[in-house]
């Protein structure tokens, strides 16, 4: 087991959860789930997301995800993010700024890695343009904050 391991609390989802989120990624894998009993409903789902080891426990209605904690998942191309926040937001809600929350509640950040290069610009009137349209978007656009930065 790797030595520190994002541990999420689930009302009583935490397998259908898992599950998803092993869909969306590749190198993922539910590796166990201890059920309440042999054949009752699972108490802790421990799985791998694009090789990243996660504990999810189905833990009652007492604690909510919120925004203080969120998943960034670096993605490569424009496909990659549209692909991911079409999945992710269905029964969720989109923010702002590459935000989004799932159906469950838990946060992401869905940010293509140009993004942060963009962001990086040598020029800091071009870094805060790309910032600027960056804040006016909710799913980031890699052609828009190409745009802002005069490319």
């Amino acid at each position: 087991m790797q030595k520190i391991t994002t541990f999420l609390w689930f009302d009583d989802q935490a397998e259908q959860a898992a599950t998803f989120y092993t869909s969306l990624f590749p190198d993922s894998r539910i590796v166990s789930v201890q059920r309440q009993g042999d054949t009752g409903p699972a108490f802790m789902v421990e799985f791998e997301a694009a090789g990243q080891r996660f504990l999810a426990l189905n833990g009652g209605p007492q604690y909510k995800f919120n925004e203080a904690i969120s998943l960034y998942v670096n993605c490569e191309s424009q496909e990659e993010v549209d692909e991911l926040w079409d999945k992710l937001t269905e029964g969720g809600e989109e923010s702002q700024c590459g935000w989004l929350k799932d159906r469950w509640g838990l946060s992401w950040q869905i940010i293509p890695k140009q993004m942060h290069e963009l962001l990086q610009h040598p020029d800091p009137a071009t870094a805060q343009q790309v910032m600027k349209a960056m804040m006016g978007m909710q799913k980031i656009d890699i052609a828009g904050l190409k745009v802002a930065a005069g490319q």
